[in-house]
């Protein structure tokens, strides 16, 4: 019996490895919480629920969540469909909006910080009031 619940044991440290941390750079790190906070405010201003978002998506609430923080352990193209469902656009033509470094990343995340402490926590659907007028 002792052979069987160590290989359980086992096994479930294989299947269950803690994920290894990468280094991110600043850079990439403002990159994607930026990112997370565009994806999220364009789905607040559009009035998207998540619910909506993710079935559209084929994600979940969970994973929708980690995007809208800024994770960076999301899948690339979980990211990106998420972004088109809510309308960010990921790349621009204007070169040199793309070629600007660290400082202008840095502000606009800045600025988007402060915008979000002025948006609502979560979206809800209109309550509909009672037609009680007979």
């Amino acid at each position: 019996m002792v052979h069987i619940g160590y290989y359980v044991l086992l096994m479930d440290h294989i299947f269950h490895m803690p994920k290894i941390q990468r280094p991110l750079s600043p850079y990439a790190a403002d990159a994607v919480f930026l990112l997370g906070q565009l994806i999220r405010k364009a789905r607040i201003e559009r009035k998207l629920k998540a619910v909506d978002v993710t079935d559209r998506a084929g994600i979940s609430r969970g994973l929708l969540r980690r995007i809208e923080t800024g994770d960076p352990g999301c899948t690339i193209g979980a990211v990106f469909e998420v972004a088109a469902i809510v309308g960010v656009r990921l790349f621009d033509t204007d070169q040199t909006a793309l070629s600007k470094a660290q400082t202008a990343l840095s502000k606009a995340v800045e600025t988007n910080r402060e915008i979000m402490t002025l948006l609502p926590k979560s979206v809800r659907s209109p309550r509909i009031e009672a037609d009680d007028d007979f």
